[in-house]
Order: C-alpha cells, then sequence, then structure tokens
C-alpha cells in the first residue's frame, strides 16, 4: 500500500504542526480530517482567534473539528465515521485511548527531540537552555504515557552556539515536516520497526522539558555567563528571559525583556546585575564570573529594540541595575 492511499486524520494546533499539514496536503495525501482547538478569545477586545492548523485546513478545505472534550460521544462518533487508517498528531494534546486506538495502523506523534530526551512540552526551549549542541526530531507512536511510545523514525541537527529557540523551532518545523511525509510512506509500506525508549538510555540520565511558566523565565545574573546567555537564547523570541530595571535611587522597578546577548571582556569586578554603558552604544551587565553584552531588548509598554536605539530613548541608564 502506498501513503498517499491511507485515510489520515491530522491533530494539531500551532504553526508548527501547519507545516507537516502543508507537507501532506501538497504532497496528495488524503486527509480527511483535521482536529484542532476550539476557537479562543484573545487580545484587548477578546475576539476569538482560529488556530494556525484551523486556518490552514479552512483556506484548503480540509474538514475540521474543534472538541472540547476528546471523550465526547458525539465528537468520538464524527471521528469513528471518518474511517481513518492513521492519525497524526504535532503538537496537540494528549489523547484518551479510544481516540489513538482507533485507526488500524494507530496513531503517530512528531516530538521536537531526539526521544527520550527532552520529553514534555517544551523540548526546544529547555535544549537551547541547557546548552545542548544537538536537537531533533522524532516520529513515535502513542501509547498510554505522554511521549514514551515506540520510536519509528529520528532526524538530528546541530544547534548553533548563538542560535535562539526561534531558529531552532523554525529548522525543525521544516524537518520535522518531512520525517512525518517519510513516516506514513513507511507505515503503508510496512517497512517500520518501531524501538521501544526503554533501554535506550537509562531513566536517570533522561532530561525532562515541563512546561515553562513565568519564573522559569525571569534571569538571575548571579548565574555564570554561559547559563544566563542559554537562558536567554533558550526563550528567545517567545516566552522571552526578563529581568528587572532597577533605579538605584529610589527603587523603581521596569520590566525588562532580554533577546539576545553575547559574551563580553571586561577587567571591572563589581555585583551580578551592574550595569556598564556609555549610554550610547553598548550595555554590559555583569554575572556571577564574567560579563554579557545585551543586543536586543524590550521594557514594558515599548517595542523590542537594538541596544543603541534603547539608550537614545532612555537617559541615565548609569543610574539603574538589573535584578
Amino acid at each position: 500500500m502506498k501513503g498517499k492511499n491511507l485515510r489520515i486524520v491530522f491533530m494539531g494546533t500551532p504553526d508548527f504542526a501547519v507545516a507537516s499539514l502543508k507537507a501532506l496536503f501538497d504532497g496528495g495525501y488524503n486527509i480527511v480530517g483535521v482536529i484542532t482547538a476550539p476557537d479562543k478569545p484573545a487580545g484587548r477586545g477578546n475576539k476569538l482567534t482560529e488556530s494556525a492548523v484551523k486556518k490552514y485546513a479552512v483556506d484548503n478545505n480540509i474538514k475540521v473539528l474543534q472538541p472540547d472534550k476528546l471523550k465526547n460521544p458525539e465528537f468520538l462518533e464524527v471521528l469513528q465515521n471518518l474511517k481513518a487508517d492513521l492519525q497524526i498528531v504535532v503538537a496537540f494534546r494528549m489523547l484518551p485511548d479510544i481516540v489513538w486506538n482507533m485507526p488500524k495502523f494507530g496513531t503517530f506523534n512528531l516530538h521536537g527531540s531526539l526521544l527520550p530526551q527532552y520529553r514534555g512540552a517544551a523540548p526546544l526551549n529547555w535544549a537551547v537552555m541547557n546548552g545542548e549542541t544537538k536537537t531533533g526530531v522524532t516520529t513515535f507512536l502513542l501509547n498510554h504515557e505522554i511521549d514514551t511510545g515506540k520510536i519509528i523514525f529520528k532526524k538530528e541537527t546541530a544547534i548553533g552556539e548563538n542560535e535562539t529557540v526561534g531558529e531552532v523551532h523554525d529548522r525543525l518545523m521544516e524537518n520535522g515536516a518531512k520525517l512525518v511525509v517519510e513516516t506514513v510512506d513507511a507505515i503503508a509500506e510496512g517497512n517500520i520497526q518501531p524501538v521501544p525508549q526503554t533501554g535506550l538510555i537509562e531513566e536517570s540520565q533522561i532530561k525532562h522539558a515541563p512546561k515553562i511558566f513565568k519564573e522559569d523565565c525571569k534571569i538571575d545574573w548571579e548565574k555564570d555567563t554561559e547559563t544566563v546567555r542559554n537562558l536567554i537564547r533558550g526563550l528567545s523570541p517567545y516566552p522571552t528571559a526578563w529581568t528587572n530595571l532597577i533605579n538605584l535611587k529610589n527603587g523603581d522597578e521596569i520590566q525588562a525583556k532580554i533577546f539576545f546577548a553575547k559574551k563580553t571582556v571586561s577587567e571591572k569586578v563589581v555585583l551580578p546585575g551592574t550595569i556598564d554603558s556609555d549610554g550610547k552604544t553598548f550595555l554590559n551587565v555583569a554575572c556571577g564570573n564574567g560579563w554579557l553584552q545585551i543586543t536586543d531588548l524590550q521594557i514594558a509598554g515599548k517595542k523590542r529594540m537594538k541596544t543603541d536605539e534603547f539608550l537614545r530613548g532612555f537617559q541615565h541608564i548609569e543610574e539603574y541595575r538589573f535584578g
């Protein structure tokens, strides 16, 4: 059997998933339905916003389902009537057994890491934050526990020393789309030998990738320069590392997002968070064992700016510190 003969149901929500859906659609694969998140209010006017996957599906006349609950009997009946041979999950939510067990060829997931490493909701961020030099994408068959199913294929990629998670995301999005198509064809041809994750690496050596919260993004300037730099890279451009810009005279604080910083050399020995700047072209900040030069930042209520642009509009930077 050929992959294009399979009846496929695709499940996903963000832009990362759209690339895989588009690769299948452009390749002539038979997508009989798309399942995505319900529309959600967003922005100042709380206007209902569609997911990126829904927008693509609607634009290309693909049937869309948006269940609030995946165990809803009405949804399950509609899903059953689609008679899918295979289901594909890319950046969606955890599925109940009754859903992932439904197709005769099962359900596979595309995950943004080299499993079994970095199981969880934010694998790309944590890989960069931890200073990894490589990552990748993995397709695996779903089972009861999240991100633990048998591995089908992997595709590895290097992480550049100065790359942000946004850059890694875009590359993995395209690599993942190709791997999804490759996996569909291999399943249809009966040309897969899924490998259990147990035994690939000891459980104690597995690094996890839990959901990231605001406090995880706060910069601790007492950490070493590499740790701080990797945190900034691993959260740029979203959800973004942040710190407070503290007025040394009155203690007032302004929240600042930091999008990129590079190592720099200084002989000055000062407290972490101390700012060194000429007020025009550079903005250095002391860490626990050295200095970083901030190149892109955004303070509350303003747009993202390069350092020189920021300094032109922010007077007396010498009266502040980061903390």
